[in-house]
């Protein structure tokens, strides 16, 4: 019986583990890798297609308004903010006239780049909410993660017990 049950907890904890990190793959694939690629992109058209691609994805998925937060907003959680902010390097990038210097086009480059991303002690990262690939259901997707941690922790002690 006591397998059976470890073996149970063990599938849970996988199928959670799984949700989880399919969550975090289908986020990064279609918003901040997007962002990355913009951020780095050498032209115009090419920043265009993937901040483009990336807000088509934050509207598909809800991402325009409210906070990532389950306890209490705070700034660096506001959705609404950086999809606006979003929104406003598009159109900075789309007012961008074709024949306009080499120059200003590379300025205008930069200043995404810096809009996108910041830099921290493991390198440049893309800027969002945190948590805003579980939302609108953060609370939830993190009951999920506690109990996806208490479940290998049980399972954990349970193999050793069984050894022992």
């Amino acid at each position: 019986m006591k397998k059976i049950a470890i073996f149970l907890l063990a599938i849970l904890v996988l199928a959670g583990a799984g949700a989880v990190v399919y969550k975090r793959i289908e986020f990064k694939q279609n918003c901040t890798g997007r962002l990355e690629r913009a951020a780095n992109a050498n032209t115009i058209e090419i920043a265009v297609k993937e901040v483009d691609a990336a807000i088509l994805f934050a509207e598909t998925k809800g991402y325009t308004s409210g906070y990532t937060s389950v306890f209490y907003q705070t700034p660096d959680e506001d959705i609404e903010y950086w999809y606006n902010n979003l929104c406003a390097s598009r159109q900075e990038l789309a007012n961008l006239p074709d024949n306009a210097p080499t120059l200003e086009k590379t300025n205008t480059l930069m200043k995404l780049r810096e809009t996108l991303t910041n830099t921290g002690e493991h390198g440049a990262y893309v800027i969002y909410p945190k948590g805003l690939e579980y939302y609108p259901h953060n609370f939830l997707w993190g009951i999920v993660r506690c109990i996806i941690w208490i479940a290998i922790t049980a399972v954990i002690g349970a193999v050793i017990l069984i050894i022992e």
